[in-house]
């Protein structure tokens, strides 16, 4: 299917590129078949938007420019190259210039809140036994078992890193709001979308981690996203 835009997809904190494994099996079954999946090192801001930069650069053509949870900070962040056609956010922070994913999080702390914990070395963990009903209460629980195992710890630090220049100022957007979300809280999500004024926000009845849960909805903005780019 010519005319296809790359996907980039850029994971959040606590998880690594593979909770995009349904949306990438969602997306190649469409005939999306230029796909990339960053894998940051949830070091800093700056660290994460330099990893997908770089990835960035290497792509001929329009990119829509996926983020999840802090990668939507990251795209914001990131998303200025010139083959950035789309930015599209799943249930993800898209902080402003200046402000930050912590400083959001704490005018309106999510209901999982306190299931975070840093470690000696200044990571910040969920704990596992609460990692179910705190990132991914609509998976199933082996799901979740896994991804509490496999989960990748930001730096502490990185929360407070703030936005230089938005991306989504200057680029169109979309936007998926996940009204059960616990880990950001849904008022947060809502609040982000508004300013963003994006061309579709959708909401769906989903935790924190929509993008395992739910593919097929949130593939379809994806799409609608790509759809876009690719007439323009």
């Amino acid at each position: 299917m010519a005319g296809k835009p790359a996907v980039v997809l850029v994971h959040g904190f606590w998880g690594g590129a593979a909770h995009w494994a349904n949306v990438i099996v969602e997306l190649k079954k469409r005939g999306f078949d230029d796909l990339h999946a960053v894998e940051n090192p949830l070091t800093s801001l700056a660290d994460d938007g330099e990893r997908t930069r770089k990835m960035l650069r290497q792509i001929d053509g329009p990119v829509v420019l996926v983020g999840h949870s802090y990668g939507g900070a990251v795209i914001t962040e990131a998303g200025d190259l010139p083959n950035v056609a789309a930015l599209v956010c799943i249930a993800a922070f898209a902080p402003d210039a200046g402000e930050s994913p912590g400083q959001i999080s704490q005018e309106k702390p999510p209901a999982a809140f306190d299931a975070i914990v840093p470690d000696s070395d200044g990571y910040l963990w969920i704990k596992q036994d609460a990692f179910h009903e705190s990132f991914a209460q609509d998976l199933t629980p082996e799901e979740a078992l896994v991804m509490a195992v496999t989960q990748k710890a930001p730096l502490g630090s990185t929360f407070g890193d703030t936005i230089t220049a938005p991306a989504w100022r200057a680029k169109p957007c979309w936007y998926q709001v996940s009204t059960a979300d616990r880990m950001i809280h849904p008022a947060n999500e809502r609040r982000m979308a508004q300013r963003m004024n994006p061309r579709k926000t959708i909401e769906l009845d989903a935790g924190h981690a929509s993008l395992a849960s739910q593919p097929v909805p949130v593939t379809d903005l994806i799409e609608a996203a790509a759809d876009e780019a690719g007439a323009a």
